[in-house]
């Protein structure tokens, strides 16, 4: 389910990215004005790696659970070869 979740987030991150990336583009390709190019692609960019970095206070409990389930399932398997 948190796959499901945050693949929904990232897309509305991309939403607003995309623009700014492709202007960011343009600016830097076509009008030759490298600074205002430049800061909206790295405007971009910071967008994307903040949402995937950033853990907000929501964000806690679906990451304890993923901690729990990866300890318990790698305690399982530990019982299972001393068997």
């Amino acid at each position: 389910m948190a796959g499901i979740i945050d693949t929904i987030k990232l897309a509305g991150v991309l939403v607003l990215a995309l623009p700014a990336a492709l202007a960011g583009l343009e600016f830097l390709l076509v009008r030759g004005e490298t600074m205002v190019g430049g800061i909206l692609v790295l405007l971009a960019i910071g967008l994307v790696v903040i949402q995937q970095r950033l853990t907000l206070p929501t964000d806690v409990p679906a990451v304890l659970a993923k901690r729990v389930v990866g300890t318990v399932a790698k305690d399982g398997d530990r019982d299972s070869e001393d068997r």
